[in-house]
């Protein structure tokens, strides 16, 4: 609604008759002699109103009382209060403004300094609406793009999660384990990574990085797609040459995600080629297929390492029974199964119960 009316609520006449031929070419005038009629008149009609002029009777200060009152009711935030006062009445302005008052008229007025006043104050007062407003309309339009990009977002992260599990079970499928070995892997992933980041800020791990590192721990082993079957399904021991195949599973798999899994998520993408290349590499430089030694190996490919050892102790392969939890525990933590840093077997230690917990879950049938 256009704001094309001004309220003058002052007792006396002359005055007040003054202001209506002020503002009567250009705007609407409502005049009213006294507060109640002020108030009645702002109550059903608050929206066409461009200022109010008042006069509440200064110097008699708890008239400042209704002023408290509207701006109680937030009506000084949509409307701009003009006062008009004497300058035995000074004193009393700063507590006009503490209430809303925008401006002060000084009786005697002079006619051109209260028509510039008046003009100034409600095309101030209109602009400061108006961007009020646009900033509303923007703030709102911006959470609905944020919504509908976050929606998108979850959307595409659950498409690239299914895409995920399905390669990780194709590989699983063909090395005659479970999927729940996958889901074991994940969870102890996510499970050892909190502990490592609770115990060792200085590697930078956050909520965020654990959950991309538990979805590329998925496919550590995705290379082992073009081991042949012959090799890859032996039951007995493997020559030279065939553990050197079985090797190369880790090079094929950064491979094959470098060339041909083509997700949007560069963290993603960056993590899985990783771990697929290094879940083999040990903290004393004797793992495969890079050799590399200590913090060399990123903190990613070292959990996974872990996790992945224990996983196979623990649970029954072509080529062996599964070993008791205590027994896989001891193994790691004795260095019976490769060398890993002091840092990940405190934090492994501090988790051995929830590691426990997911193989009873996640157990194979």
């Amino acid at each position: 609604m256009l704001r094309d009316t001004i309220l003058i609520v002052e007792n006396d006449e002359d005055s007040r008759k003054k202001l209506v031929e002020l503002f009567q070419n250009k705007y609407k005038i409502l005049e009213v002699s006294n507060e109640k009629d002020g108030i009645d008149i702002l109550r059903n009609q608050v929206s066409s109103l461009a200022v109010v002029i008042f006069n509440l009777l200064i110097p008699a200060e708890d008239n400042f009382q209704v002023m408290k009152r509207l701006n109680k009711k937030k009506l000084t935030s949509r409307i701009p209060f003009i006062m008009i006062t004497s300058e035995e009445a000074g004193k009393y302005e700063k507590t006009g403004y503490e209430y809303g008052v925008v401006s002060y008229i000084r009786k005697p007025f002079y006619s051109d300094v209260v028509k510039q006043l008046v003009d100034n104050v409600v095309e101030v007062f209109q602009y400061k609406t108006q961007l009020e407003v646009t900033v509303k309309n923007q703030t709102e339009k911006l959470k609905m793009q944020n919504a509908m990009l976050k929606l998108m977002t979850e959307k595409q992260k659950h498409m690239n999660e299914v895409l995920i599990e399905s390669l990780s079970n194709l590989v699983e499928f063909r090395n005659l384990e479970s999927e729940q070995h996958i889901k074991r892997i994940r969870e102890f992933t996510l499970c050892l990574g909190t502990s490592v980041r609770k115990l060792y800020p200085e590697y930078g791990l956050t909520e965020e990085k654990l959950d991309i590192i538990g979805w590329a721990s998925s496919l550590h082993d995705i290379g082992k797609i073009v081991i042949p079957d012959n090799i890859i399904l032996k039951a007995g021991k493997l020559t030279e040459d065939e553990y050197e195949v079985i090797k190369s599973h880790t090079t094929k798999g950064a491979e094959i995600i470098e060339r041909v899994i083509h997700l949007d998520s560069k963290a993603f993408c960056n993590y899985a080629y990783d771990i697929a290349r290094h879940h083999h590499e040990k903290y004393d430089g004797n793992g495969y297929p890079d050799g590399l030694k200590g913090e060399e190996i990123s903190i990613a490919a070292q959990i996974v390492s872990l996790v992945d050892v224990y996983d196979a102790l623990t649970s029954k392969r072509v080529y062996k029974a599964a070993y008791k939890e205590d027994k896989a525990f001891q193994m790691i933590i004795n260095g019976q199964s490769g060398a890993f840093s002091s840092k990940l077997l405190k934090a492994f230690t501090e988790v051995r119960e929830e590691f426990e917990a997911i193989v009873k879950k996640y157990r194979d049938e």
